[in-house]
């Protein structure tokens, strides 16, 4: 499997952005997928997760209630919505799989993960 993310940019506060990530593969309805982002000179956290069959997520609380993550399994894509976006979103965007649908709690450290996107970089202006 592979993954690519897409869909960052410079944009100014208070407006949204939708990334996308997509998956090479046919284990992609498979696997539990995640997004973390890394800002300037900070290590890499937990923004969010999705079930495999997208009926279950979990959100770092920095971003609940603006950011949502949804999938498309026919398309081998997992979207980030980031809405409302403050200049502390500013960071580089990470999609990650985990492999299998259990997801029972929300595993938010990179470990936690087996197969990562190249980044996305968004950049809010104030």
């Amino acid at each position: 499997v592979q993954l690519q993310a897409s869909g960052g940019g410079l944009v100014q506060a208070g407006v949204s952005l939708r990334l996308s990530c997509v998956a090479s593969g046919r284990t992609f309805s498979s696997n539990v997928m995640g997004w973390f982002r890394q800002a300037p000179g900070k290590e890499r956290v937990f923004v969010g997760v999705i079930s495999c069959g997208g009926g279950r997520t979990y959100y770092a609380d920095s971003v609940k209630g603006r950011f949502t993550i949804s999938r498309d399994n026919a398309k081998n894509t997992v979207f980030l919505q980031m809405d409302s976006l403050k200049p502390e979103d500013t960071a580089v965007y990470y999609c990650a799989t985990r492999r299998g649908c259990e997801l029972a709690y929300a595993p938010v450290g990179q470990s936690d993960y087996g197969i990562w996107g190249q980044g996305t970089q968004v950049t809010v202006s104030s």
